[in-house]
């Protein structure tokens, strides 16, 4: 085996071709089995480093195209492209994102109003009408003033009609000097 110059290089050459033969026999492949079709998937299938496909710009470009061609037997209706396909992705997720936070917001507001009447019916909540209640309140307070000063002057009365009372019984058990 000779290790010149011209024989390393030709050894080179005659591996990077095999290289990509297996490149191009494995895009036909994926292709034709209607895989996805990347340049990861493209190097695994052939046995070679993804650097490989990007330094060769003929197989990249290759992989690109076919990567954006409909899937084999595809011939009438819409085409979709994988493209199309992750945007569809991207909104369903965002759409999706969107209602969940719609449907925890409306079962907050559900939780708070089931638990707001749940409270009400208890009878332990606040009444409903409470500035007429307040103001009732004010209403008893003052009646009750009201009656306790009556009360002080009827004490007051009572006061001095027994001790006027007790004037007079003092004046009759007396004895008279007659």
């Amino acid at each position: 085996m000779s290790t010149s110059p011209d024989h390393l290089a030709r050894a080179r050459a005659a591996d990077s071709e095999r290289r990509r033969a297996r490149v191009l026999k494995a895009l036909d492949e994926l292709a034709a089995n209607g895989a996805e079709i990347t340049v990861s998937s493209i190097a695994r299938a052939a046995h070679v480093h993804r650097s490989f496909v990007h330094r060769h710009g003929d197989l990249h470009a290759a992989v690109l195209t076919r990567a954006a061609a409909p899937p084999p037997g595809v011939t009438t209706g819409t085409q979709v492209s994988r493209q199309s396909l992750l945007a569809d992705v991207a909104n369903l997720t965002a759409r999706n994102g969107r209602l969940t936070a719609h449907i925890t917001r409306l079962e907050r507001r559900l939780s708070e109003s089931l638990g707001q009447a749940a409270w009400e019916a208890s009878g332990l909540g606040a009444p409903a009408d409470i500035d007429t209640l307040n103001r009732r309140i004010t209403e008893l307070e003052e009646q009750i003033i009201d009656l306790r000063s009556e009360l002080a002057e009827r004490d007051e009365d009572l006061d001095a009609a027994r001790s006027t009372n007790r004037e007079l019984m003092a004046r009759i058990n007396r004895p008279h000097p007659d």
